[in-house]
Protein backbone atom coordinates (compact mmCIF):
# COMPACT_ATOMS: atom_id res chain seq x y z
CA UNK A 1 0.00 0.00 0.00
CA UNK A 2 1.20 3.31 -1.20
CA UNK A 3 0.86 5.40 2.00
CA UNK A 4 1.47 9.11 0.62
CA UNK A 5 -2.28 9.18 -0.18
CA UNK A 6 -3.31 8.50 2.94
CA UNK A 7 -1.24 10.04 5.76
CA UNK A 8 -1.04 12.90 7.49
CA UNK A 9 1.54 12.83 10.10
CA UNK A 10 0.44 13.80 13.86
CA UNK A 11 4.50 12.34 14.90
CA UNK A 12 5.92 15.75 15.62
CA UNK A 13 2.82 17.53 17.59
CA UNK A 14 2.79 14.93 19.66
CA UNK A 15 6.67 14.59 20.82
CA UNK A 16 7.13 18.17 21.29
CA UNK A 17 4.07 17.36 23.53
CA UNK A 18 5.23 14.64 25.51
CA UNK A 19 8.88 16.05 26.27
CA UNK A 20 7.85 18.59 28.42
CA UNK A 21 6.69 16.45 30.71
CA UNK A 22 9.12 15.32 33.23
CA UNK A 23 9.61 11.51 33.74
CA UNK A 24 12.64 10.99 34.86
CA UNK A 25 13.53 7.68 36.83
CA UNK A 26 15.46 7.45 40.10
CA UNK A 27 17.73 4.22 40.66
CA UNK A 28 17.50 4.95 43.83
CA UNK A 29 14.30 4.87 44.42
CA UNK A 30 12.13 1.26 45.23
CA UNK A 31 9.24 1.88 44.00
CA UNK A 32 7.48 1.25 40.83
CA UNK A 33 7.16 3.57 39.32
CA UNK A 34 10.16 5.25 40.67
CA UNK A 35 9.45 8.24 40.44
CA UNK A 36 5.49 9.26 40.23
CA UNK A 37 5.58 11.86 37.74
CA UNK A 38 5.73 9.38 34.48
CA UNK A 39 2.13 8.93 35.62
CA UNK A 40 1.87 12.09 34.16
CA UNK A 41 2.47 10.88 30.49
CA UNK A 42 1.39 8.01 31.13
CA UNK A 43 -2.39 9.39 31.76
CA UNK A 44 -1.79 11.64 28.76
CA UNK A 45 -0.84 9.34 26.68
CA UNK A 46 -3.96 6.97 28.05
CA UNK A 47 -6.72 10.06 27.57
CA UNK A 48 -5.51 10.21 23.88
CA UNK A 49 -5.98 6.71 23.11
CA UNK A 50 -9.08 7.27 24.40
CA UNK A 51 -10.40 10.22 22.28
CA UNK A 52 -8.52 7.97 19.05
CA UNK A 53 -11.60 5.08 19.89
CA UNK A 54 -9.09 2.52 21.95
CA UNK A 55 -11.59 1.59 24.44
CA UNK A 56 -9.40 -0.31 26.69
CA UNK A 57 -6.49 1.88 26.74
CA UNK A 58 -5.62 2.21 30.92
CA UNK A 59 -2.82 3.27 33.34
CA UNK A 60 -1.96 0.57 35.58
CA UNK A 61 -0.81 1.31 39.60
CA UNK A 62 2.83 0.54 38.95
CA UNK A 63 2.71 3.15 35.96
CA UNK A 64 2.73 0.64 32.65
CA UNK A 65 -0.25 1.75 29.77
CA UNK A 66 -1.60 -0.82 28.14
CA UNK A 67 -3.94 -0.72 25.17
CA UNK A 68 -5.77 -2.95 22.42
CA UNK A 69 -6.17 -2.29 18.64
CA UNK A 70 -8.75 -5.02 16.98
CA UNK A 71 -8.16 -6.60 14.20
CA UNK A 72 -9.99 -5.55 11.12
CA UNK A 73 -8.82 -8.51 9.01
CA UNK A 74 -10.93 -11.01 7.64
CA UNK A 75 -7.83 -14.42 8.43
CA UNK A 76 -8.69 -15.12 11.97
CA UNK A 77 -5.23 -16.88 12.65
CA UNK A 78 -3.51 -13.45 12.17
CA UNK A 79 -0.65 -13.33 15.54
CA UNK A 80 -1.05 -11.05 17.84
CA UNK A 81 1.74 -8.64 17.78
CA UNK A 82 2.71 -5.56 20.00
CA UNK A 83 4.31 -2.76 19.70
CA UNK A 84 6.49 -0.96 23.12
CA UNK A 85 8.42 2.31 24.08
CA UNK A 86 8.91 3.37 27.55
CA UNK A 87 8.16 6.54 29.38
CA UNK A 88 10.69 7.31 31.42
CA UNK A 89 13.94 9.48 30.46
CA UNK A 90 17.60 9.39 32.12
CA UNK A 91 18.75 10.11 35.50
CA UNK A 92 21.72 10.96 33.55
CA UNK A 93 20.74 14.61 32.86
CA UNK A 94 17.67 16.54 33.72
CA UNK A 95 14.67 16.22 31.60
CA UNK A 96 12.77 19.21 33.47
CA UNK A 97 11.40 21.90 31.65
CA UNK A 98 12.25 20.95 28.39
CA UNK A 99 12.12 23.35 25.15
CA UNK A 100 12.47 21.73 22.17
CA UNK A 101 13.39 23.69 18.91
CA UNK A 102 13.04 22.63 15.82
CA UNK A 103 15.77 23.72 12.96
CA UNK A 104 14.32 23.54 9.83
CA UNK A 105 16.13 22.42 6.46
CA UNK A 106 19.23 21.77 8.07
CA UNK A 107 22.13 21.82 5.66
CA UNK A 108 24.89 20.76 7.83
CA UNK A 109 25.92 23.76 9.63
CA UNK A 110 27.45 23.52 13.69
CA UNK A 111 23.89 23.80 16.01
CA UNK A 112 24.55 26.06 18.35
CA UNK A 113 22.03 25.30 21.49
CA UNK A 114 21.07 29.43 22.66
CA UNK A 115 20.23 27.98 26.56
CA UNK A 116 23.83 26.89 26.63
CA UNK A 117 26.47 28.39 23.81
CA UNK A 118 28.67 25.85 24.69
CA UNK A 119 26.40 22.92 23.75
CA UNK A 120 27.23 22.83 19.82
CA UNK A 121 26.12 20.26 17.41
CA UNK A 122 28.75 19.32 15.00
CA UNK A 123 28.74 16.63 12.30
CA UNK A 124 32.09 15.30 12.98
CA UNK A 125 30.57 14.84 16.07
CA UNK A 126 27.33 13.41 14.95
CA UNK A 127 28.24 11.83 12.01
CA UNK A 128 24.35 11.08 11.30
CA UNK A 129 23.50 14.32 10.83
CA UNK A 130 25.19 13.96 7.48
CA UNK A 131 22.19 11.81 6.60
CA UNK A 132 19.95 14.81 8.09
CA UNK A 133 20.20 17.29 4.92
CA UNK A 134 17.16 19.16 4.17
CA UNK A 135 15.21 17.42 6.73
CA UNK A 136 13.95 19.51 10.33
CA UNK A 137 16.22 18.27 12.77
CA UNK A 138 14.91 18.81 16.75
CA UNK A 139 17.32 19.44 19.93
CA UNK A 140 16.70 20.94 23.62
CA UNK A 141 17.76 24.14 24.25
CA UNK A 142 20.81 22.77 26.32
CA UNK A 143 20.26 22.88 29.73
CA UNK A 144 18.39 19.39 29.67
CA UNK A 145 17.97 16.27 27.75
CA UNK A 146 15.74 16.25 24.90
CA UNK A 147 14.01 12.83 25.48
CA UNK A 148 13.81 11.10 21.85
CA UNK A 149 14.64 8.52 23.88
CA UNK A 150 12.43 7.24 23.95
CA UNK A 151 9.57 9.78 23.36
CA UNK A 152 10.10 9.41 19.90
CA UNK A 153 9.44 5.81 20.00
CA UNK A 154 5.83 6.85 21.96
CA UNK A 155 5.22 9.64 19.50
CA UNK A 156 5.67 7.27 16.62
CA UNK A 157 3.32 4.30 17.91
CA UNK A 158 0.91 6.94 18.93
CA UNK A 159 0.65 8.35 15.87
CA UNK A 160 0.84 4.99 14.41
CA UNK A 161 -2.50 4.44 16.05
CA UNK A 162 -3.81 7.32 15.34
CA UNK A 163 -3.51 6.11 11.30
CA UNK A 164 -4.64 2.45 12.15
CA UNK A 165 -8.06 3.68 14.07
CA UNK A 166 -8.44 5.73 11.15
CA UNK A 167 -7.77 4.29 7.48
CA UNK A 168 -9.83 0.55 8.32
CA UNK A 169 -8.89 -0.28 4.81
CA UNK A 170 -5.26 -0.81 6.19
CA UNK A 171 -5.53 -4.58 7.30
CA UNK A 172 -3.91 -6.26 10.00
CA UNK A 173 -4.83 -8.50 13.08
CA UNK A 174 -4.97 -7.51 16.91
CA UNK A 175 -1.95 -4.92 17.87
CA UNK A 176 -1.62 -4.71 21.69
CA UNK A 177 0.60 -1.32 23.07
CA UNK A 178 2.92 -1.74 25.71
CA UNK A 179 4.36 1.66 27.43
CA UNK A 180 6.81 1.05 30.22
CA UNK A 181 8.30 3.15 33.42
CA UNK A 182 11.85 2.83 34.35
CA UNK A 183 13.30 1.03 31.48
CA UNK A 184 16.42 3.69 32.09
CA UNK A 185 17.35 2.26 34.98
CA UNK A 186 16.83 -1.48 34.35
CA UNK A 187 13.56 -2.15 35.60
CA UNK A 188 11.26 -1.66 32.65
CA UNK A 189 9.58 -4.99 32.82
CA UNK A 190 9.73 -5.67 37.10
CA UNK A 191 5.92 -5.77 36.95
CA UNK A 192 5.05 -6.16 33.85
CA UNK A 193 1.81 -8.29 32.97
CA UNK A 194 2.57 -10.34 30.27
CA UNK A 195 -0.52 -12.47 30.28
CA UNK A 196 -2.29 -8.92 29.76
CA UNK A 197 -0.20 -8.77 26.37
CA UNK A 198 -0.70 -12.36 25.29
CA UNK A 199 1.20 -11.56 21.71
CA UNK A 200 3.33 -13.89 19.32
CA UNK A 201 5.98 -11.16 18.88
CA UNK A 202 7.04 -7.54 20.06
CA UNK A 203 8.93 -5.19 18.70
CA UNK A 204 10.33 -2.50 20.79
CA UNK A 205 10.49 0.91 19.28
CA UNK A 206 14.01 2.58 20.65
CA UNK A 207 16.85 2.55 18.10
CA UNK A 208 19.14 4.63 16.68
CA UNK A 209 19.64 5.63 13.13
CA UNK A 210 16.73 5.35 10.56
CA UNK A 211 16.50 1.94 8.67
CA UNK A 212 18.66 0.08 11.38
CA UNK A 213 17.23 -2.92 13.51
CA UNK A 214 18.39 -4.74 16.07
CA UNK A 215 18.67 -8.42 17.30
CA UNK A 216 21.24 -9.03 19.67
CA UNK A 217 21.83 -6.80 22.92
CA UNK A 218 24.42 -7.13 25.21
CA UNK A 219 24.25 -9.42 27.91
CA UNK A 220 24.52 -7.76 31.65
CA UNK A 221 25.42 -8.76 35.07
CA UNK A 222 25.85 -6.23 38.13
CA UNK A 223 28.28 -6.73 40.14
CA UNK A 224 29.28 -5.15 44.46
CA UNK A 225 32.39 -5.17 45.57
CA UNK A 226 32.73 -5.04 49.32
CA UNK A 227 36.25 -4.01 50.82
CA UNK A 228 36.46 -4.74 54.89
CA UNK A 229 38.99 -2.61 55.84
CA UNK A 230 40.88 -1.76 59.21
CA UNK A 231 40.01 1.57 61.05
CA UNK A 232 41.89 3.30 63.31
CA UNK A 233 42.38 6.82 64.82
CA UNK A 234 44.29 9.03 61.98
CA UNK A 235 46.57 10.53 64.70
CA UNK A 236 48.13 7.45 65.97
CA UNK A 237 47.26 5.09 62.35
CA UNK A 238 50.82 4.24 61.37
CA UNK A 239 50.79 0.58 60.74
CA UNK A 240 47.47 0.28 61.59
CA UNK A 241 45.28 1.43 59.32
CA UNK A 242 44.21 -0.11 56.39
CA UNK A 243 41.41 2.37 54.36
CA UNK A 244 39.06 0.77 52.50
CA UNK A 245 38.22 3.64 50.74
CA UNK A 246 42.04 3.68 49.27
CA UNK A 247 41.78 0.13 48.32
CA UNK A 248 38.62 0.47 46.45
CA UNK A 249 40.55 3.28 44.71
CA UNK A 250 43.46 1.25 44.02
CA UNK A 251 41.22 -1.48 42.19
CA UNK A 252 39.40 0.67 40.38
CA UNK A 253 42.71 2.44 39.32
CA UNK A 254 44.00 -0.93 37.76
CA UNK A 255 40.87 -2.04 36.26
CA UNK A 256 42.65 -2.76 32.27
CA UNK A 257 41.75 0.43 29.70
CA UNK A 258 40.93 -2.47 26.65
CA UNK A 259 37.73 -3.40 29.21
CA UNK A 260 36.47 0.05 29.78
CA UNK A 261 33.57 1.76 28.39
CA UNK A 262 35.98 4.47 27.06
CA UNK A 263 38.13 2.25 25.59
CA UNK A 264 35.71 -0.52 23.70
CA UNK A 265 33.82 -0.63 20.56
CA UNK A 266 31.48 -2.71 17.87
CA UNK A 267 31.21 -5.88 19.62
CA UNK A 268 33.91 -5.62 23.01
CA UNK A 269 32.44 -5.67 26.19
CA UNK A 270 33.53 -4.05 29.27
CA UNK A 271 33.78 -3.58 32.96
CA UNK A 272 32.32 0.04 34.21
CA UNK A 273 32.50 1.26 38.21
CA UNK A 274 29.28 3.53 38.54
CA UNK A 275 29.16 4.16 42.33
CA UNK A 276 31.30 3.94 45.14
CA UNK A 277 30.24 4.72 48.84
CA UNK A 278 32.40 3.97 52.13
CA UNK A 279 34.11 4.93 54.92
CA UNK A 280 37.63 3.78 56.06
CA UNK A 281 36.30 0.69 57.64
CA UNK A 282 33.95 -0.52 54.84
CA UNK A 283 33.61 0.65 51.18
CA UNK A 284 31.39 -0.70 48.27
CA UNK A 285 31.71 -0.50 44.46
CA UNK A 286 29.32 -1.43 42.10
CA UNK A 287 29.93 -1.89 38.66
CA UNK A 288 27.89 -3.10 35.41
CA UNK A 289 29.45 -5.75 33.67
CA UNK A 290 28.43 -6.05 29.42
CA UNK A 291 29.32 -8.56 26.84
CA UNK A 292 27.49 -10.38 23.66
CA UNK A 293 28.96 -13.46 25.17
CA UNK A 294 26.94 -14.61 28.48
CA UNK A 295 30.47 -16.98 29.04
CA UNK A 296 32.53 -13.68 28.87
CA UNK A 297 30.62 -12.05 31.13
CA UNK A 298 32.25 -14.55 33.77
CA UNK A 299 35.93 -13.71 32.69
CA UNK A 300 35.34 -9.86 32.88
CA UNK A 301 34.22 -10.62 36.90
CA UNK A 302 36.68 -13.15 37.44
CA UNK A 303 39.59 -9.97 36.39
CA UNK A 304 37.70 -8.12 39.11
CA UNK A 305 38.10 -11.02 41.50
CA UNK A 306 41.39 -11.33 40.38
CA UNK A 307 43.01 -7.82 40.39
CA UNK A 308 41.11 -7.54 44.47
CA UNK A 309 43.32 -10.68 45.18
CA UNK A 310 46.84 -8.97 44.11
CA UNK A 311 45.83 -5.62 45.49
CA UNK A 312 44.66 -7.60 48.92
CA UNK A 313 48.07 -8.81 49.26
CA UNK A 314 49.45 -5.52 50.44
CA UNK A 315 46.54 -5.62 53.02
CA UNK A 316 46.69 -8.64 54.81
CA UNK A 317 44.13 -7.78 57.71
CA UNK A 318 41.79 -6.41 55.22
CA UNK A 319 39.09 -9.03 53.13
CA UNK A 320 36.89 -8.44 50.18
CA UNK A 321 33.79 -10.34 48.78
CA UNK A 322 32.26 -10.02 45.34
CA UNK A 323 28.69 -10.37 44.54
CA UNK A 324 27.56 -10.82 40.44
CA UNK A 325 23.46 -10.25 40.28
CA UNK A 326 21.97 -11.46 36.46
CA UNK A 327 21.01 -8.64 34.90
CA UNK A 328 19.23 -9.44 31.27
CA UNK A 329 20.49 -11.68 28.36
CA UNK A 330 21.19 -11.05 24.66
CA UNK A 331 17.96 -11.60 23.15
CA UNK A 332 19.50 -13.04 19.58
CA UNK A 333 19.26 -16.55 21.33
CA UNK A 334 15.01 -16.35 21.34
CA UNK A 335 14.76 -14.73 18.07
CA UNK A 336 16.94 -16.89 16.03
CA UNK A 337 13.97 -19.58 17.27
CA UNK A 338 11.66 -16.93 15.52
CA UNK A 339 13.61 -15.50 12.51
CA UNK A 340 9.91 -14.32 10.70
CA UNK A 341 9.84 -11.99 13.44
CA UNK A 342 12.94 -10.03 12.59
CA UNK A 343 12.51 -10.99 8.84
CA UNK A 344 9.24 -9.09 9.06
CA UNK A 345 10.78 -5.85 10.67
CA UNK A 346 13.47 -5.65 7.98
CA UNK A 347 10.81 -6.03 4.89
CA UNK A 348 8.18 -3.25 6.73
CA UNK A 349 11.59 -0.60 6.84
CA UNK A 350 12.57 -1.70 3.28
CA UNK A 351 8.58 -1.19 2.13
CA UNK A 352 9.65 2.63 3.43
CA UNK A 353 12.28 3.14 0.65
CA UNK A 354 15.04 2.99 3.19
CA UNK A 355 17.61 0.62 3.22
CA UNK A 356 17.35 -1.96 6.43
CA UNK A 357 20.44 -2.54 8.21
CA UNK A 358 21.04 -5.20 10.98
CA UNK A 359 22.71 -4.56 14.22
CA UNK A 360 23.70 -5.09 17.94
CA UNK A 361 23.08 -2.88 20.36
CA UNK A 362 26.29 -2.13 22.61
CA UNK A 363 23.48 -1.82 25.92
CA UNK A 364 20.00 -3.24 26.42
CA UNK A 365 16.45 -2.63 26.17
CA UNK A 366 13.07 -3.80 27.40
CA UNK A 367 13.03 -6.57 24.65
CA UNK A 368 15.88 -8.22 25.93
CA UNK A 369 14.08 -9.06 28.94
CA UNK A 370 10.72 -9.49 27.18
CA UNK A 371 12.28 -12.13 25.17
CA UNK A 372 13.24 -14.10 28.06
CA UNK A 373 9.69 -14.03 29.30
CA UNK A 374 8.19 -15.71 26.44
CA UNK A 375 7.39 -12.82 24.36
CA UNK A 376 11.17 -12.30 21.42
CA UNK A 377 10.98 -8.65 21.25
CA UNK A 378 13.98 -7.07 18.56
CA UNK A 379 14.39 -3.36 18.56
CA UNK A 380 13.13 -0.94 15.51
CA UNK A 381 14.61 2.66 15.06
CA UNK A 382 12.67 5.99 16.44
CA UNK A 383 15.42 7.88 15.08
CA UNK A 384 16.91 9.26 18.49
CA UNK A 385 20.50 10.29 18.71
CA UNK A 386 23.35 11.33 21.62
CA UNK A 387 21.15 10.31 24.19
CA UNK A 388 21.24 11.16 28.10
CA UNK A 389 22.99 13.84 26.97
CA UNK A 390 22.29 18.12 26.24
CA UNK A 391 23.12 17.63 22.88
CA UNK A 392 20.42 15.03 22.20
CA UNK A 393 18.33 15.09 18.47
CA UNK A 394 16.62 13.72 16.21
CA UNK A 395 14.74 14.63 12.93
CA UNK A 396 11.27 14.96 12.00
CA UNK A 397 11.84 13.14 8.90
CA UNK A 398 13.18 10.13 10.66
CA UNK A 399 9.95 10.09 12.70
CA UNK A 400 7.84 9.81 9.85
CA UNK A 401 9.71 6.93 8.66
CA UNK A 402 9.15 5.09 12.21
CA UNK A 403 5.55 5.81 11.29
CA UNK A 404 5.41 4.09 8.28
CA UNK A 405 7.24 1.14 9.90
CA UNK A 406 5.56 0.15 12.06
CA UNK A 407 1.77 0.46 9.91
CA UNK A 408 3.66 -1.44 7.25
CA UNK A 409 4.63 -4.14 9.59
CA UNK A 410 1.48 -4.05 11.36
CA UNK A 411 0.44 -5.33 7.32
CA UNK A 412 2.82 -7.62 6.71
CA UNK A 413 1.78 -10.17 9.85
CA UNK A 414 -1.96 -10.06 8.03
CA UNK A 415 -0.77 -10.32 4.87
CA UNK A 416 1.29 -13.83 5.91
CA UNK A 417 -0.81 -15.38 8.30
Amino acid sequence: MDFKSILSFTVTERFLRYVTIDTQSDPSSHTCPSTEKQKNLGRLLVAELLEMGIEDAHLDDFGYVYATIAGNSKKENVPVICFCSHMDTSPDCSGESVKPIIHKNYTGEDIVLPDDTTQVLRMKDHPDLKNQIINDVITASGTTLLGADNKAGLAEIMDACHHLMKHPEIKHGTIKILFTPDEEIGRGVDKVDINKIAAFACYTIDGESAGNMENETFSADGARLTINGISAHPGFAKGKMQSAIKIAGQIIAALPLELSPEGTSGMQGFIHPVNMEGHVEKATVDFIIRDFEDDVLKSHAAVIDKIAKEILKEYPDSTFSLDIQPQYRNMKSVLAQHPQIVDYGLEAIHRTGMEAKLCSIRGGTDGSRLSFMGLPTPNIFAGEHAFHGKQEWVSVQDMQKAVETILHLSMIWEENA
